[in-house]
C-alpha cells in the first residue's frame, strides 16, 4: 500500500454530526472526497440536503439523519437510523457544538446544560452507541472535535461553560481511547484554534488584538484547512495513533 492510499477512505462508511454547516459540513464533504459514503447528521434539513448534495456530486452515497442529540435516547436512534441506511459505521466525526460568551456570574443553569449537554453529554451518547456497534465489528475510528479552549481560557470573551466542556471532551477521548484500542477502535480528538465559521466571529475588530494578533501565524484558518487532518484521523494513515489530541491552532497555544 502506497503512502496515499493509506489515506483512502473508499468502501467506508461515515457519520459526521452537525454536518450542515461550517466545519462540519467541510469534514462531511472532505470524508466523501476521501471516497468514504456519509450519514449528514444536523437539525436544519434544508442546510443537511445541501450538504448531501456536494456529497452526491462527488459520485460518493450520502444520507441525511436529523435530529437534535441532546434527548433521551436521541444519539442511539441516529446511530440506529444512521446504520439502518449504510449497514454499518467505519468512522464517527462528533462534531455537533455550542457555545456562548458570558461571565461566570452571568451564565445560567440553563445556559451551562445547553453547552454541556450539546459539547459533551451528546458526544458520549454518540461515542457510545457507534462504539458499541464499532466494537463488536472489531474495528472503527472516532474524531471528537475538541478545542484549544480545553487548553487555554480565550479572551477577551469569557466561555466557562464552553471550556469545561471541551477540556471533559479531551480527556474523556483519551478514556475511550485506553479502553477500546484493544477492540481495535481507535479514538482522536481535534483541537482547533480559531477558525472563520458562524460559531467564531473571526472579523470581528474587537476579537483582532486577542484572536489574531497573539497567534504567531497571524492568522484564523478556515475550515478547508482542518478537514484533512480529520480525514487523516479516519483513515489508516493513523492507524497507530489512538488517544492523541492534535491542535491545529497556528501556534496561538505556544505562548
Amino acid at each position: 500500500m502506497s503512502v496515499l492510499d493509506k489515506f483512502n477512505l473508499t468502501g467506508r462508511t461515515a457519520l459526521v454530526t452537525g454536518a450542515t454547516r461550517g466545519l462540519g459540513a467541510e469534514f462531511a464533504v472532505a470524508l466523501a472526497e476521501a471516497g468514504a459514503d456519509v450519514v449528514v447528521h444536523g437539525r436544519d434539513a434544508e442546510a443537511a440536503e445541501e450538504t448531501k448534495r456536494k456529497i452526491e456530486a462527488l459520485g460518493r452515497a450520502a444520507h441525511v439523519v436529523l435530529g437534535d442529540l441532546t434527548g433521551p435516547g436521541a444519539a442511539d436512534a441516529v446511530v440506529d437510523e444512521a446504520i439502518a441506511a449504510v449497514g454499518h459505521l467505519d468512522i464517527l466525526v462528533n462534531n455537533a457544538g455550542a457555545c456562548i460568551h458570558k461571565e461566570a456570574l452571568d451564565v445560567t443553569d440553563d445556559e451551562w446544560d445547553h453547552v454541556i449537554d450539546t459539547n459533551l453529554t451528546a458526544l458520549w451518547r454518540m461515542s457510545r452507541a457507534a462504539g458499541r456497534h464499532m466494537v463488536e465489528r472489531g474495528s472503527g475510528s472516532i474524531v471528537n472535535i475538541g478545542s484549544i479552549s480545553a487548553l487555554i481560557v480565550n479572551r477577551p470573551q469569557m466561555q466557562p461553560a464552553y471550556n469545561a466542556s471541551k477540556a471533559a471532551v479531551h480527556h474523556l477521548t483519551k478514556s475511550l481511547a485506553a479502553e477500546w484500542a484493544p477492540k481495535g477502535v481507535r479514538v482522536n480528538a481535534v483541537a482547533p484554534g480559531y477558525i472563520k465559521t458562524d460559531m467564531s466571529p473571526v472579523d470581528e475588530p474587537r476579537f483582532q488584538r486577542y484572536w489574531i494578533e497573539d497567534a504567531p501565524q497571524q492568522r484564523y484558518a478556515t475550515p478547508d484547512e482542518v478537514a484533512p487532518t480529520v480525514v487523516f484521523l479516519a483513515s489508516d494513515a493513523a492507524s497507530f495513533m489512538s488517544g492523541t489530541i492534535v491542535v491545529m491552532d497556528g501556534g496561538y497555544t505556544l505562548y
